[in-house]
């Protein structure tokens, strides 16, 4: 597991991450998520709207975004932020703490490079958080609508309830797992393996705990996750949205007959609507969770550490 540099009177001592409890990989893992979401939040409302577009819409970020302020104010970009806030942080705590267990039980800790590993690990983590996340997911999507109708939070959640049953928390479940898993398996490949080449480009001068070693590390793998991944997210948003605010509404939520829809309709480009904006978000909202992580981690050892010296 990752080891900490820490500055002390008689210079610096590497001390290892491994010994954590499980539940200080679930707070630091919420911490992060909620940071990252929260920071970078604009952003994805800005990439809802182009990914599921209203009669006569924006169609840059640059309209998207004018038209936002103009008609909502400046508070419109972070329509849908409380359930997104609900949802993130259990749903991370989730996420990292399964990550670490799985990495941890399949030898990801050892020496040496494991691709496979972090990426298995990665699906692993995502298939459960998601499982939390999904329903408050549903949420915001439908808050950040244009024209859309719910007055707030717990309305959205009512009227979900009545109108749609359970299910319709989960419409999307299936395409989120399916988008979700090859986002975090080439996520956390490419965050370990960055970070790896780091090390070696500067092994005297850096350690992997610097923070411009996850800062560059994590930009890198949200930037190549995110854009890889856009045609699911496409799909995913448009089926936790149907019939809000003008949308389409399909009548199966099978991503082949979205995605057949999408295209017949607006052609391949549909696909990839958003992918400037998922970009945007993902590679700086990559950057802030794992350097946050990283700290917190890093602070729940050090704690650990003056625990076991008290007397």
């Amino acid at each position: 597991m990752a080891d900490a540099v820490l500055a002390g009177g008689k210079g610096v001592e590497r001390v290892s991450h491994d010994g954590l409890k499980f539940w200080q990989f679930m707070v630091a893992g919420s911490i992060a998520g909620c940071t990252e979401h929260v920071a970078m939040f604009p952003v994805d409302t800005l990439k809802t709207r182009l990914q599921v577009p209203a009669a006569g819409s924006a169609i840059s970020i640059q309209q998207a975004l004018r038209s936002i302020v103009k008609l909502e104010g400046p508070l419109g970009l972070y329509r849908g932020v409380v359930p997104m806030i609900l949802g993130a942080g259990p749903a991370h705590a989730v996420y990292f703490s399964v990550y670490e267990l799985c990495k941890s039980l399949l030898g990801g800790n050892l020496s040496g490079h494991h691709p496979f590993v972090h990426a298995l690990s990665g699906v692993a983590a995502t298939v459960a958080s998601d499982a939390v996340f999904t329903p408050m997911d549903v949420v915001k999507q439908r808050l950040q609508v244009e024209s859309s109708p719910y007055r707030g939070l717990a309305d959205c959640i009512r009227r979900i309830m009545r109108e749609e049953g359970l299910k319709g928390f989960y419409a999307s479940y299936k395409t989120t797992i399916l988008m979700n898993a090859p986002f975090t398996a080439v996520h956390f490949a490419t965050y370990e393996a960055v970070k790896r080449v780091l090390m070696e480009i500067s092994p005297g001068s850096a350690s992997e705990e610097r923070l411009l070693f996850h800062l560059t590390a994590g930009a890198a793998a949200g930037a190549l996750a995110g854009v890889v991944t856009t045609p699911l997210d496409v799909v995913k948003t448009r089926l936790q949205c149907q019939g809000v605010g003008g949308c389409d509404r399909f009548t199966s939520s099978s991503i082949g007959n979205v995605i057949r829809l999408i295209v017949q309709k607006e052609g391949y480009t549909g696909l990839t609507r958003g992918w400037r904006p998922r970009m945007l978000f993902h590679a700086p909202a990559a950057a802030i969770c794992w350097s946050t992580y990283e700290a917190a981690k890093t602070s729940f050892q050090e704690f650990n550490q003056n625990s076991k010296s008290l007397p």
